[in-house]
């Protein structure tokens, strides 16, 4: 029997990446988009397409500086939506294959994917989750990471309380890492059954 797949989901800072990896520690398979495109970012062909379209600098010795490019597509839309025609089709196809190659038996996928709704790829999957966190919380976590252009990051995105609406389950991360694994295996164990 194929695995429930969960598309996870929250806005900046949330705490996707803390719940992906509670997903883990409770026995779930996991892959994050945001790490499957860090990979695409520095190799072909997404390298050259990349230095071609903005110039040699954006890949220096064979890596992209992800800080430039994110001033260029965030600071310009049409830049943002040309990089996501290359990114989107590759990602999909790399998690597809992961999916198709994990072990017999396993029984919870989860994917996070930061732009699930705004993709429209939230119907690839079987539920979807997103964490939520109060806004002081989240941009004080995003400014600690120095995060660069963080209103413009989020204004590409669709507010919380619109992700929080469209999801099917809702976690709210306010409290510590125990407390946001404690919700999360409730889930799973709901989900389960």
């Amino acid at each position: 029997m194929p695995p429930l797949t969960i598309g996870l989901t929250g806005g900046i800072a949330a705490g996707k990446s803390s719940a992906l990896e509670a997903f883990a520690r409770l026995g779930a398979a996991t892959i994050s988009s945001d790490a499957v495109v860090h990979e695409l970012l520095d190799s072909e062909p997404l390298l050259s397409r990349l230095a071609e379209r903005w110039g040699p600098d954006v890949a220096p010795e064979g890596r992209v500086e992800r800080a430039k490019v994110g001033e260029i597509v965030f600071a310009n839309p049409d830049e943002l939506s040309w990089l996501e025609a290359q990114i989107h089709p590759l990602v999909g196809e790399r998690i597809a294959t992961w999916l198709g190659s994990l072990r017999e038996g396993t029984s919870i996928a989860v994917v996070e994917v930061p732009l699930l709704f705004e993709s429209g790829m939230d119907d690839v999957f079987d539920t979807t989750v997103a964490v939520v966190t109060s806004d002081p919380v989240r941009r004080a976590r995003a400014e600690a990471r120095g995060h660069v252009l963080v209103n413009e990051r989020e204004a590409r995105q669709m507010d919380q309380g619109e992700k929080a609406s469209r999801a099917e389950h809702v976690v709210e991360n306010d409290g510590t890492v125990e407390d946001l694994e404690r919700a999360l295996s409730g889930l799973v164990e709901k989900l389960r059954t």
